[in-house]
């Protein structure tokens, strides 16, 4: 049964971008109120006019809708007090000076992680077009090849001799790939072929050398397409970036249904939400109009209803995808206009609707400005 407890645990993954801390140690958490099904959270913002206001709004919803037993989310948005203003900004402006950054991932990044029950489903290939697509709707987009051990990424982008470098700073760069900002541990190995024997800490430390050691810089989305099932790779990513939120990949078939259904149990025991299903493989159709359901279907829209979330899109078998997969070039960007390429831009579409992109604009300046002008009027009086 879901707590007040839980709530707050759920809401520790709600970041303030601006200033670097969660909502419940920056303390606008408000009030937390849980009457059978209904949650209703109180978070007082900086400042009013506050441009995040709507990016932690959505957030709180979906981290506390993630949870067992929560069917609706209500959040009351109010202001803080002078006093309280200047105490956030205080423990905001001591965390930035006494403790380190976890990792190199902006606090205003988008984190979508692309996850799945088992392999096969296809969703490295979703991962990467997905990124894809969402760098064609304008965003800057980095793609972090999470799967240690079965890494495709580099081959599928048509980077596979390539190998990631180091600035003077000693900070991996991500290299540059059809506009991608990218990640792989087949950036680092000197074979493809050559199977890494890591056990699950090394794994962990991979992923963890990955967000702290990579100069990922500015983007607005980070897509980590992640190893299948519900491992350690899975448990760290929620504690690394707690900002993160999951996409599950499934195929029709109610046999990869049932499996996918425990990767997003695993996600929402460790808070992370779930925030909609995408369906791959599903059917064929021939050049003469001829439909085929290769591998059943409804399983993604089963899913979907099961996790009380969107289905973001089906995207139907092609063969432009096994080609560009196999030759470094894309779906999305080789045939823009195929079936496939068409579902997954229309998927970006949907993803960027229920995790819009931050702000361009941040409070920072305003609440600086605020106080300033308050001391200022003080001083004067």
């Amino acid at each position: 049964m879901t707590t007040r407890h839980d709530i707050e645990q759920a809401l520790r993954g709600v970041v303030d971008p601006e200033l670097g801390g969660d909502v419940v140690e920056l303390g606008m958490i408000k009030g937390i109120d849980l009457d059978g099904g209904t949650a209703t959270i109180t978070v007082a913002l900086t400042i009013a006019g506050c441009p995040m206001r709507s990016q932690i709004e959505g957030d709180v919803k979906r981290k506390v809708g993630a949870l067992p037993e929560v069917d609706t989310v209500t959040v009351e948005m109010g202001e803080m007090t002078q006093e309280e203003r200047s105490e956030v900004m205080s423990k905001a402006r001591f965390k930035a000076r006494e403790d380190a950054e976890p990792t190199m991932v902006d606090p205003v990044t988008r984190v979508i992680a692309i996850s799945s029950g088992k392999g096969g489903v296809g969703k490295s290939s979703v991962s990467v077009n997905l990124a894809l697509a969402l760098a064609d709707q304008g965003f800057s987009v980095g793609l972090l090849d999470a799967d240690i051990w079965g890494f495709s990424i580099p081959r599928m982008l048509g980077v596979g001799s390539a190998r990631l470098e180091a600035a003077d700073d000693a900070k991996i760069v991500p290299l540059e790939a059809k506009g991608l900002k990218l990640v792989s541990t087949g950036l680092l190995v000197d074979d493809e072929d050559k199977a890494l024997m890591w056990r699950g800490l090394m794994l962990s430390k991979a992923l963890q050398q990955f967000l702290t050691d990579v100069a990922w810089g500015s983007v607005d989305y980070l897509v980590v397409d992640m190893p299948p099932g519900t491992g350690d790779i899975q448990m760290a990513l929620s504690r690394l970036l707690p900002q993160a939120e999951m996409v599950v990949v499934t195929t029709p078939q109610m046999t990869a249904q049932k499996v996918a259904s425990r990767v997003a149990d695993m996600a929402r025991r460790s808070f992370m939400p779930v925030i909609g299903v995408i369906e791959n493989m599903a059917g064929f159709t021939t050049p003469s109009g001829e439909h085929f359901k290769l591998f059943g279907e409804g399983g993604g829209r089963e899913l979907a209803d099961d996790l009380g979330v969107p289905l973001i899109t089906s995207i139907p078998l092609d063969p432009y995808v096994v080609e560009g997969g196999d030759g470094g070039e894309p779906v999305v960007l080789a045939h823009p206009t195929s079936p496939a390429a068409l579902a997954v831009t229309e998927g970006a579409k949907r993803v960027i609707e229920l995790v819009p992109p931050a702000e361009d604009e941040t409070c920072t300046a305003r609440i600086d400005r605020l106080l300033s002008g308050l001391e200022a009027k003080a001083a004067a009086d």
